[in-house]
């Protein structure tokens, strides 16, 4: 399958450099995946299309201060480290800045308390680095890092919480699950008020989610593997709500990739608790076997994300709802404006 064929014009200034000051006043365009019947509204309306006995399924993890800037020890010059993967024991698999300067045995200097030294590479042009430092790692995290925003991103986010949900709690991600960003509190307490069950699940997002294509053929793009945790109590609440007729709703696709993933590993049976590695690719033809509906952002042209959106709603029902975002002047992608495809 050719990736041309996820390809669409999209308008620089509508990818949107700035999150909206209130989180739910984002725009909301629905899609109806059987007959690609769309209709537009506000992000808080979304109460009107969920039900009693539906579940709704939140990404809980947290993004850490992943972008560090530093310097090589040996030549003083420039060095930027983007951290995506934990290995444990001070060792971390990250991306680097220039990547053809630096080499295996190369150490980079963050500060006094700070250095890591490159100890070999990874898949897909990364590094592993093994940090070595004076005091708690995460705290001179918090006060040297800075939040890893996506490149298309220009403007400084003065505000480190408005990059992560209402509802983040565990750390260790490289990059907001950024469809959980519309929420509020007060908006979850009404979808909770009208019968609608809230469970959640952990999906470090790295650099499978954000990593672009660079095949011509979908089938041959590898994912990047990712950390993902699904408890018990939300395997009992979605194999109820399955039983008892109601409908999952996975809020981003690093949900719908990890409930995907438990699905398969489930044959399609009964979910249980699970936690591993994943790196599920899903495109059209794929088969779902958890999700019936998503809350998802607006992606870029050729994304593994706007070819998960296809697998699910088809793609010509994608594109021409994505024709219509772009018409409209919907904001994309991580600040951008959400779609509800049901």
């Amino acid at each position: 399958m050719d990736v041309e064929l996820y390809n669409f014009d999209l308008p620089e200034e509508l990818i949107a450099q700035t999150p909206l000051l209130e989180r739910s006043s984002s725009r909301l365009l629905t899609l109806n995946k059987e007959d690609g019947k769309t209709e537009h509204h506000t992000f808080k309306d979304i109460t009107q299309y969920l039900k009693s006995g539906d579940t709704l399924v939140l990404n809980d993890t947290r993004v850490i201060p992943a972008r560090l800037f530093g310097v090589k020890e040996d030549t003083g010059a420039k060095a930027e480290v983007l951290l995506l993967k934990n290995l444990g024991e001070d060792r971390w698999e990250a991306l680097v800045k220039p990547g053809k300067k630096l080499k295996q045995g190369n150490i980079i200097v963050f500060s006094d308390e700070l250095k890591a030294v490159i100890e070999s590479e990874s898949d897909m042009g990364g590094r592993v680095l093994k940090f070595t430092y004076n005091g708690v790692f995460q705290e001179i995290l918090d006060r040297l890092g800075q939040m890893p925003l996506p490149p298309y991103i220009k403007d400084k986010l003065d505000d480190r919480e408005r990059y992560q949900t209402v509802y983040a709690r565990h750390e260790g991600s490289a990059a907001a699950p950024t469809a959980g960003l519309h929420f509020t509190e007060e908006l979850l307490d009404a979808i909770r008020a009208k019968g609608v069950s809230v469970a959640f699940i952990t999906l470090h997002v790295g650099l499978g989610t954000f990593r672009p294509m660079s095949v011509d053929r979908v089938e041959d793009h590898v994912m990047h593997e990712e950390y993902y945790s699904l408890s018990k109590e939300t395997a009992d609440l979605l194999n109820d709500t399955r039983r008892n007729g109601g409908r999952i709703i996975a809020v981003g696709t690093t949900t719908c990739r990890t409930l995907e993933t438990v699905g398969r590993q489930c044959a399609g049976g009964s979910l249980k608790e699970s936690n591993g590695w994943t790196s599920i690719f899903m495109f059209p033809g794929y088969e779902f076997t958890v999700v019936d509906a998503l809350i998802t952002n607006f992606h870029l042209p050729k994304s593994t994300l706007v070819m998960l959106v296809s697998a699910l709603a088809g793609r010509e029902h994608i594109l021409e709802a994505y024709k219509q975002a772009v018409k409209e002047k919907y904001r994309f992608f991580s600040f951008g404006d959400a779609m509800f495809i049901y």
